[in-house]
């Protein structure tokens, strides 16, 4: 069965590839914006926050490796549960 879904990569962005990463072959620009931003400190990636408290993901690559796909959807429930209303 096919997994393309899982991947898509799209080279002739400007911003191709939006973090330095070893091997570009391998970059995902699936999640260019990154589903679980919202999550804050739950989101399982490389970040940290700045002075003003704005989380900076400048440095994670996670949505954008291989096996993102599944440690995206692995999350989804999570951001769900805050997205719904109250």
């Amino acid at each position: 069965m096919s997994e393309n879904y899982k991947f898509v990569q799209n080279r002739k962005c400007e911003y191709f590839p939006c973090h330095k990463v070893k091997n570009e072959d391998e970059f995902n620009c699936l999640f260019c914006f990154c589903p679980l931003y919202m999550l804050g400190d739950k989101c399982g990636g490389n970040f940290t926050y700045t002075e003003k408290g704005i989380k900076n993901c400048s440095e994670c690559t996670l949505p954008h490796c291989k096996g993102a796909y599944e440690h995206v959807m692995s999350k989804m429930k999570l951001v769900m549960e805050i997205s719904r209303e109250k």
